[in-house]
């Protein structure tokens, strides 16, 4: 265990009893099916998150936010909700969920939860009820039930295409069509009607109530339709996860509801939280939104609305020196106006991990079925992360990252759960990739993760990645990532912030310098070139991404290439 990892088990996070905790928070994703299984049943569950948040406190992360757990007939993977109030026996029970937040309470570590409010699962009570009674029933207002067109019905209401590729609308024997714009299973709510909307109040009260201290709310962009469910007139549409979203998204009239949710939020900013040790402070909503740009992103975090957004832009871009300067500017100049934090974030559940990416040519998008350049992948990943970390503002890490985990490009497809696998058409269908559960020990059937084989297998290499492997092993990855969390958390100025100050630098490097607000200078140097570059010393050498020590030579140090360094003034 690294210094910083034991100095760490010994005290609280800095962020767990202060105002504004989010504004420099790292907050680390867990996919529960992938985490860590405590009953062998070869899916990860409640239990085993809550046996393994030691982990997550020694690495030094502020925050967990956990996806769907909740009642589900796992279409997609939790995220076709049955039941918003009750967890899937999979997963464990709603006292199991209760056990884990007041443990990661004890060990200052913050939860948050992933809210899934465009859809339901068409196992749901309501859609259930909607398909009985039938054409003209209040529960079909619910949701969204259209005629179709054509002599006879025949055809889909609209041109509206699915996320996972078809038509976006799915007939029902009583000759009506409902919208889905992911799975047929995923039925959308209508959220013109006051009834959904008052349900979802009830929801976020019952969690909060629980403890939970955020929402991670799913497919943010989405809940309000376009008036009159017009034809967008392409047959072409194309993915959210292209960063082009489909046109029918990112409506305006969302903002309404999350402006009524703050206010939900704001009454319990003084409430006391679960169990002891409870962190104090506000409740947070964090958006995913796929929006055309990041103007757009930072309507979602207007001081009345939520309090942060994902950055895709800053995630789909390549490892290239002046695509990050530009989209490290532009996604700091438009949140600084509306006075929200800026979030940074390399991987997540649906896309391809980024040592992958990395290990592969630009232009190939964020789902990928090639490993590339292995080494060279995962040596971009590292220098991407400690640049990430030290940039102003909350930064999300994704399970396994810290592990330097690729994705699984070569599961058999018989293996495969993804929905939009099966489809012929929309997203790639590979996010099974990043989803193989982590590895935790050297040996064993599934590297620990359980007592027997995991729910998707794993490489049988796996071993050497897990944390038993890295730890105290100054050149892992993982121990990198402790070390990097460590100092953000020390240094006074890292963190949150709105700015950078560029310096001078040689083409394929980035250099910036950040001030403490007290006094004390932090300055980092990323060169994404493949070869070594000379460049200016701008203080004594603090991290190298690459392990290797850094010489200094008449003011100049010769940085090698795919590597960042964190400099701090003599």
């Amino acid at each position: 265990m690294s210094k910083h990892a034991a100095d760490r088990s010994q005290s609280v996070p800095s962020a767990a009893h202060r105002h504004g905790w989010w504004r420099d928070a790292v907050i680390y994703q867990v996919y529960p099916r992938s985490f860590a299984d405590s009953n062998a049943d070869g899916m990860g569950d409640l239990e085993g998150i809550r046996y393994r948040l030691t982990h997550l406190r020694d690495l030094g992360v502020d925050a967990v936010w956990l996806s769907p757990f909740y009642a589900s007939p796992q279409a997609d993977a939790g995220y076709d909700v049955a039941d918003y109030r009750a967890v899937d026996p999979m997963f464990g029970s709603l006292r199991d969920a209760e056990a884990l937040v007041r443990r990661a309470h004890e060990l200052g570590l913050r939860v948050i939860v992933d809210l899934v409010p465009n859809h339901s699962s068409d196992k749901h009570d309501w859609f259930r009820r909607a398909l009985q009674e039938g054409p003209g029933s209040p529960m079909r207002e619910r949701y969204w039930f259209r005629d179709g067109r054509g002599r006879h019905g025949e055809l889909p209401p609209n041109d509206w295409e699915s996320v996972f590729g078809g038509p976006a609308w799915t007939r029902v024997p009583d000759g009506q069509w409902y919208l889905h714009l992911f799975a047929a299973e995923q039925p959308d709510f209508n959220w013109e009607h006051r009834a959904v909307r008052d349900e979802f109040r009830t929801v976020l009260r019952f969690w909060l109530d629980i403890g939970v201290d955020g929402f991670r709310v799913d497919v943010a962009h989405g809940l309000v339709k376009a008036h009159g469910l017009p034809d967008v007139g392409s047959t072409n549409q194309v993915s959210m996860l292209g960063n082009k979203p489909m046109p029918f998204f990112d409506q305006d009239g969302v903002h309404e509801v999350y402006r009524d949710w703050r206010k939900i939020l704001d009454e319990y900013a003084h409430a006391p939280g679960a169990g002891p040790g409870a962190p104090s402070g506000e409740r947070i909503m964090v958006a995913e939104a796929w929006t055309p740009s990041v103007e757009r992103t930072a309507l979602y975090v207007r001081p009345d609305e939520m309090h942060q957004a994902f950055n895709f832009q800053y995630l789909t871009t390549y490892w290239d020196a002046a695509e990050l300067r530009e989209i490290i500017d532009l996604s700091l100049d438009s949140m600084r106006p509306v006075g929200a934090t800026t979030t940074w974030v390399l991987s997540n559940h649906d896309v391809t991990r980024h040592t992958t990416r990395y290990a592969n040519p630009p232009g190939l998008g964020v789902q990928l079925r090639s490993e590339g350049d292995v080494e060279l992948g995962l040596r971009r990943a590292r220098a991407a992360t400690v640049l990430m970390l030290a940039l102003p503002g909350s930064a999300y890490l994704y399970q396994g990252e810290e592990l330097g985990l690729p994705d699984v490009v070569d599961l058999p497809d018989e293996v495969r759960q993804d929905p939009s696998f099966f489809r012929a058409t929309g997203q790639e269908g590979f996010r099974d990739g990043c989803r193989v559960p982590i590895p935790w020990s050297v040996d064993g059937p599934s590297h620990g993760f359980g007592a027997g084989a995991g729910w998707l297998p794993q490489p049988a290499d796996w071993g050497k990645l897990s944390v038993q492997a890295q730890t105290g092993d100054p050149d892992s990855t993982l121990e990198l990532y402790r070390t990097a969390l460590g100092l953000r958390r020390e240094h006074p100025a890292l963190g949150a912030g709105d700015s950078v100050q560029w310096l001078e630098s040689p083409e394929g490097v980035l250099a910036f310098r950040r001030l403490a607000a007290h006094g004390g200078a932090f300055a980092c140097t990323a060169n994404t070139s493949g070869t070594p570059v000379r460049v200016p010393a701008e203080g004594k050498v603090l991290l190298s991404s690459d392990g290797g020590e850094i010489t200094v030579t008449d003011g100049y140090a010769e940085l090698p290439g795919d590597t960042t360094v964190w400099w701090t003034e003599v």
